[in-house]
């Protein structure tokens, strides 16, 4: 499935539980809720912290990138699939993580919400 002018995309139901996801969104998001064991790297840091990616994503694996609704995580997709990296737009973003029923973590451990 396609998203936009060819980005990758995948359904939140299509998820294992062990894929590598990346969340791109800012700060007090990631704080309120996020999938626990998602990578953090806001989308504002990327280009600086584009190294923690690369050091931390499955070397034969996909990297599934999250935001709120899916449009952030395209561009950062679309740049990602530019570099040759396989990555995939996680469709709905983190809206539809919480609405399939998957978990959410607040920065204290504790059940969260999406902003």
């Amino acid at each position: 499935m396609h998203f936009g002018a060819g980005v990758p995309t995948v359904e939140v139901t299509d998820l294992k539980d062990d894929d590598f996801l990346l969340d791109v969104r800012e700060d007090d998001e990631w704080q309120a809720g996020h999938a626990e064991g998602a990578l953090h790297i806001p989308i504002s840091d990327f280009a600086a912290r584009y190294g923690e990616l690369t050091g931390a994503a499955p070397q034969d694996g996909r990297v599934n990138v999250i935001c709120r609704s899916g449009a952030r995580s395209a561009q950062v997709t679309m740049y990602l699939v530019q570099q040759g990296i396989d990555a995939v737009n996680v469709d709905g973003g983190m809206q539809a993580w919480a609405a399939s029923g998957r978990p959410v973590v607040a920065g204290d451990g504790r059940p969260g919400h999406v902003l």
